[in-house]
């Protein structure tokens, strides 16, 4: 997790780091937390280090924030370096329309390392391609929120010491929730069975479910009535261990929780369900059997779905999860800032930097855009600077293909490819998976067939199988790693 000169390391997902790359994490956070600890409170940095000296951090947070915002600039502060914060858009550029690429720019002639907040989904990975130092994501719109995940799975490490076959409840906002959407993923990664309990009509976004099914090998089942319905995670023996006990063979106990994460109501997410009744997790609710050990967290802050009387419990980890921010964002901070050489990590080693997918890259001004509203694509300001851009994701099930929007992560499952040569359109989509280097170049994409006839395409009758043309093959630029 290095940078130089040629290349710099940016954390947009929690997927942009590798197993080993958070087992190490873990490691030099937990080296901080042993070496800086508190005496009076053993989960608390109480002192200070020198190693970040003449560094600087700047914090640009588009939205509000107590905890991401005040732990990154302790943890820097904890380091030995500076902080620089533009903490409200209203007195920023921002406020005068400077675009998000601009300002990137700017800020990364004042800092060393970027910490970034924004209400777009994406907005996380445009910063990333404008900018010649670190970015980390602070959160970005409901896309993801990595650096969440990582202190909530060093809480479970802590009170767990391992997540394989751990049966770990989420309730509430699923859909909404950035947090959750990182953290599903990372519990799918390290082979824990994630029981989701979402408000009426808050479920995981259809996106997120399917990448839980088709990449990480997920099963989804209704449950037995005592667990209810769950993710059930594959013993894949290739799977790399994240702790080190995770060699140990267990088989999921129907009638045990190990954790139960709630979230907050996402109401800046929201415009219609204020009056959903959501759901609340008190004393009474947690008597049941299957929570007797189960932690609960919550990455705060919460508004009325946590009770506050259950704060004295034992089970309760969630001031604790909270302190771990700091700790694990010093390490993080030190390991892309390379700041102790005994630290650093291969560039991409292991994980799902090594997995490459094809992109699709036109003009914003040609063909299909980014299917979800929020995207950083659909912010006028950032209209020079984006592009449409996808991963080209082949189904398992068949030779067509989905789009990915390269910058949130939403799926487009349904579009027509046209071959700007012919002036042909199909709906089969296994033309961008077999496309050639010298046809690729021929093909944009339309969102339905409407639009590639007002283009003045028509419609292709023949298959490729059956064209005079030639063969279509997988182009080579292709294989270029993300």
């Amino acid at each position: 997790m290095t940078s130089s000169a040629n290349f710099v390391r940016h954390v947009i997902s929690i997927n942009d780091l590798s197993n080993e790359e958070i087992e190490k994490i873990f490691s030099v956070g937990e080296s901080y937390l042993e070496r800086l600890r508190d005496k009076r409170i053993p989960h608390k940095i109480g002192k200070g280090s020198q190693i970040a000296d003449g560094k600087i951090l700047a914090a640009l947070f588009y939205e509000p924030s107590t905890r991401t915002r005040l732990s990154f600039e302790s943890a820097m502060l904890r380091l030995g370096g500076k902080v620089i914060t533009s903490a409200d858009p209203d007195t920023s550029s921002a406020a005068k329309g400077e675009s998000l690429a601009d300002s990137v720019r700017v800020v990364a002639n004042y800092a060393d390392i970027i910490v970034l907040r924004h209400p777009r989904d994406g907005a996380a990975r445009l910063a990333a391609e404008y900018s010649p130092i670190p970015v980390i994501n602070g959160g970005d719109g409901s896309h993801e929120h990595p650096t969440q995940t990582l202190c909530d799975i060093f809480t479970l490490k802590k009170k767990n010491k391992k997540l394989k076959n751990l049966a770990v409840a989420i309730s509430g906002d699923l859909r909404g929730s950035r947090t959750i959407h990182s953290f599903v993923y990372a519990l799918a990664r390290f082979g824990a069975h994630i029981v989701p309990m979402p408000a009426p009509g808050m479920e995981l976004p259809a996106h997120v479910d399917r990448r839980l099914r088709d990449e990480f090998n997920c099963t989804f089942h209704t449950g037995d009535g005592s667990i209810g319905a769950l993710y059930h995670t594959p013993d894949e023996p290739h799977q790399p261990a994240l702790f080190p006990s995770a060699e140990f063979k267990i088989a999921i106990r129907h009638d045990k929780i190990s954790a139960v994460y709630v979230t907050r109501f996402q109401k800046e997410r929201w415009e219609e369900k204020e009056g959903t009744k959501y759901p609340r997790i008190d004393a009474k609710f947690l008597r049941d059997s299957k929570y007797s050990h189960a932690s609960v967290m919550h990455p705060l802050p919460r508004v009325g779905e946590l009770d506050a009387s259950f704060d004295s419990d034992l089970r309760a980890v969630y001031f604790e999860q909270a302190a771990y921010g700091v700790p694990v964002r010093m390490a993080l901070i030190a390991l892309l800032l390379g700041l102790s050489k005994e630290h650093e990590i291969s560039e991409y080693e292991g994980g799902f930097q090594k997995s490459k997918l094809p992109i699709y890259d036109h003009a914003v001004t040609e063909g299909i855009r980014c299917i979800n509203s929020n995207c950083i694509v659909h912010d006028e300001k950032e209209r020079p600077y984006v592009r449409n851009k996808f991963q080209v994701v082949k189904n398992k099930q068949n030779d067509e293909c989905k789009l990915r929007c390269f910058y949130c992560e939403s799926d487009a499952n349904h579009f027509v490819v046209a071959n700007k040569k012919n002036k042909w359109y199909t709906e089969d989509t296994s033309v961008l998976v077999h496309a050639s280097d010298q046809h690729f170049k021929d093909f944009i994409v339309f969102a339905e067939s409407t639009d590639a006839l007002n283009k003045g395409y028509h419609l292709k009758r023949s298959t490729p199988s059956t064209s005079t043309e030639p063969a279509l093959q997988r182009p080579k630029h292709f294989t270029k790693q993300l």
